[in-house]
């Protein structure tokens, strides 16, 4: 853009002072610009293509994408994501379908360089892209796409943590991924010789044809383009194995952090990398991890989530003395379960929130299932469907029922004491929607076209995390749709 206004306005600065005709035509145009870049939220336009589809099963979200020209995914504040007028009363946002949603995500793997390898399903060759375009759809009330614009508003001077396990992380890197898509308004001015400066201070030009058109000067003070900027986060901490770490985001002095700690309690884990263990767990009860709550204070805003770990081999331990385990056969100690450790470790951080004496808005994230047929992760399950499962085509697993009543039962009693406590929690119930989307998992494509080789291959899947883009973005969607509209959801 800079380089066509300079070819188009060299010929004006050969004349002389005293052509206020012609000045006067150049700042007429400059004006025109102005007013049609104030209009618009960037430079970038999209067509809308409405397609209409039919509410079965079957539908195959790649039919739609033959009516729709090859381009970018459009930007979150386009028209068609604006908010649409809630229903009257309360509803809720977790009960619902997921539909075919056309204008697809609004990044790519290209767009953002937050996603973890094996969560970059497109890059590591996964062939179809249907999965890409569903959209949540609460019954009963709307649910608008994510603003990032307005989520940084929201974050100026704020502190946000998301604490849990490797489900965590897949949730902070869809939100990284979404706020880097932010439009950040760039100011055009200039000082005595015209220096048309944008952004932060970086001149772009500072002679030239600017310099003899002074009528230039006033109008460009009054300019404020929007251009597809990305809000870059800056990593300023990881952990030796990269699984906590912060970000900053400089021009909202908004940080994010993910805090690994997948039991939220004390936990002595002799896992490598590969999840390849040399010994049981070792769980302590009544302990937190503190490697959270020693920040907890510092933080505006926690999405807290426990869960698939509490389904691993563990010895418990309470008061310094071993009580049970779980899954521990040949110890000659008593299984009590998971369900028994889960329900401690809830009560242990509902406790902690509720006395800390912080008023921190803490969302607890329920239980993610995951999608294994024909075996588990370490036995040859795998994960080939291609699109969701309609509201009742698929029941919850015992182990995830069982896990979702115990973190309902704590959380209801933990929300009870909240205005008492002076503390707000919210209940983040992913769960079911989650449910309905077997198709959204990296499956073989943790890996690195994993079926390169040999077609045939025999690899590891993965159908408990999430492709990014993919699904989990909608998660997103409903933490912002609760901070920005809280009150209306039960």
């Amino acid at each position: 853009m800079v380089k066509e206004m300079r070819s188009d306005l060299k010929p004006f600065s050969l004349l002389k002072h005293n052509n206020v005709i012609i000045k006067l035509a150049a700042s007429a145009l400059l004006v025109g610009l102005a007013f049609r870049l104030l209009i618009s939220d960037s430079f970038r336009f999209y067509s809308v293509v409405e397609t209409s589809v039919p509410a079965n099963e079957e539908t195959k979200p790649e039919s739609l994408m033959a009516s729709m020209p090859a381009e970018e995914p459009a930007s979150n504040d386009f028209e068609a994501n604006k908010s649409r007028t809630s229903q009257s009363g309360k509803c809720d946002l977790f009960t619902g379908e997921w539909v075919p949603d056309p204008s697809g995500p609004v990044y790519t793997n290209q767009s953002c360089f937050q996603i973890e390898g094996h969560q970059n399903c497109m890059k590591n060759g996964r062939p179809d892209s249907g999965y890409l375009y569903w959209r949540w759809s609460p019954r009963g009330c709307s649910l608008p796409r994510f603003k990032p614009k307005k989520f940084l508003h929201l974050m100026r001077n704020k502190s946000w943590a998301f604490i849990g396990d490797s489900i965590s992380r897949n949730h902070v890197q869809s939100l990284l991924c979404i706020l880097s898509q932010t439009l950040l308004p760039l100011h055009i001015t200039t000082v005595n010789t015209c220096t048309l400066n944008l952004g932060q201070g970086s001149a772009l030009d500072s002679a030239g044809s600017f310099r003899n058109l002074v009528p230039l000067a006033i109008i460009a003070r009054l300019l404020v383009i929007y251009v597809q900027q990305e809000e870059q986060a800056v990593e300023t901490y990881h952990d030796e194995e990269y699984r906590s770490k912060i970000w900053h985001f400089p021009t909202h002095n908004f940080t994010l952090s993910v805090i690994w700690t997948p039991f939220l309690i004390k936990a002595d884990i002799f896992e490598d990398m590969n999840g390849v263990s040399s010994s049981e767990i070792q769980l302590h009860l009544d302990e937190l991890d503190r490697k959270w709550t020693d920040q907890y204070r510092s933080f505006d805003y926690a999405i807290i989530a426990g869960g698939k770990w509490f389904l691993k081999t563990a010895i418990y331990h309470e008061n310094n003395v071993v009580t049970g385990c779980h899954y521990c056969p040949g110890k000659n100690l008593t299984e009590l379960g998971f369900d028994y450790a889960y329900r401690k470790a809830l009560q242990l951080v509902f406790n902690f929130i509720t006395s800390s004496g912080h008023n921190t808005l803490a969302f607890l994230r329920t239980t993610t299932p995951d999608h294994f047929e024909n075996g588990e992760w370490f036995s040859g399950g795998t994960c080939n469907r291609k699109v969701p499962f309609k509201e009742d085509g698929v029941n919850m697993t015992d182990v995830d029922t069982i896990m979702r009543n115990i973190e309902l039962e704590e959380f209801a009693k933990a929300a009870a004491l909240g205005p008492e406590k002076r503390v707000v929690l919210k209940l983040l119930d992913t769960t079911r929607l989650s449910l309905l989307r077997p198709d959204g998992h990296p499956g073989p494509y943790r890996q690195f076209q994993p079926f390169a080789v040999d077609k045939k291959a025999k690899v590891q899947n993965d159908c408990l995390h999430w492709c990014l883009p993919g699904p989990i973005d909608s998660w997103n969607d409903l933490v912002m749709e609760m901070i920005v509209n809280g009150g209306i959801y039960q």
